[in-house]
């Protein structure tokens, strides 16, 4: 699978001029299975949401569904969507067929105020696309383990064998990005493609660090920090299969059916 991560400078509070440079971003790097975008990539990390978040049917997403059938690839990012009366950092994973999945996000940034405007998921999502089973993730929930932890299902199948992650992580926390990233790929044997951003806002500064990292740990491809990029690279799902067959550690989980 080929993956490229769309790392932009992200306009506040402006899905119209988002969405313009998300396109031309994905236009300048053709031919990919997978396209990442950001975390509230058409509006910024909005922690006033009222009369700026989304509709769950907004045209950013029916962007998403269109660029997707024309690219023949998948889409996902995160909105600031507004559902029911209630606001959430939604992922959007949109397939050429126009079929759409949701993850709310589960950890809020309490830090920064998002616990007390929005609301939380509740449940982890897997979507399998191309032969590739990946678990939707955004950002905050990179520092809890637990919750991204890969098992073994009853037939002794993997659960995911992709992390994704839309995030807008802040240059002052950048070692805890690229430590959080190996780490979630080592020790849940999988692929990890986390997506930021660049810019600045008045929540701090952002470097960017997009990156795909391998089940080893080791970084795939990566961007050039502090400017707008396209990162690309591929997974290999036949040489994931080897080495989880070689090096079995998820067999090893102790309170498997405890997972979340």
């Amino acid at each position: 699978m080929k993956i490229t991560l769309i790392q932009f400078e992200i306009a506040w509070a402006n899905p119209t001029e988002n969405i313009v440079r998300a396109e031309a971003a994905i236009n300048r790097s053709p031919g990919s299975d997978l396209y990442i975008m950001p975390e509230m990539f058409t509006t910024g990390f909005i922690m006033k949401p009222k009369g700026l978040a989304e509709s769950k049917d907004s045209d950013s997403l029916k962007w998403m569904i269109k660029k997707s059938k024309e690219m023949n690839a998948a889409i996902c990012g995160s909105i600031a969507v507004e559902d029911n009366g209630h606001f959430y950092n939604r992922m959007f994973f949109v397939k050429p067929d126009g079929e759409v999945t949701t993850y709310d996000k589960s950890h809020l940034f309490i830090y920064g105020g998002e616990g007390e405007q929005y609301t939380s998921g509740n449940k982890r999502v897997v979507v399998n696309f191309r032969g590739v089973n990946i678990l939707l993730e955004i950002c905050y929930d990179l520092r809890f383990p637990m919750w991204c932890r890969n098992n073994m299902d009853e037939n002794n199948n993997v659960l995911y064998d992709l992390i994704v992650y839309s995030a807008e992580w802040p240059l002052a926390r950048k070692l805890a990005w690229d430590t959080l990233l190996s780490a979630r790929a080592i020790e849940n044997q999988c692929y990890v493609a986390a997506c930021s951003c660049v810019g600045a806002d008045e929540w701090g500064e952002y470097f960017g660090g997009s990156k795909i990292i391998h089940p080893y740990g080791h970084v795939l491809a990566e961007d050039e920090l502090n400017k707008p990029s396209e990162i690309t690279g591929e997974i290999d799902m036949e040489q994931l299969v080897k080495y989880r067959t070689k090096f079995p550690t998820l067999k090893d989980i102790i309170w498997k059916k405890d997972y979340c």
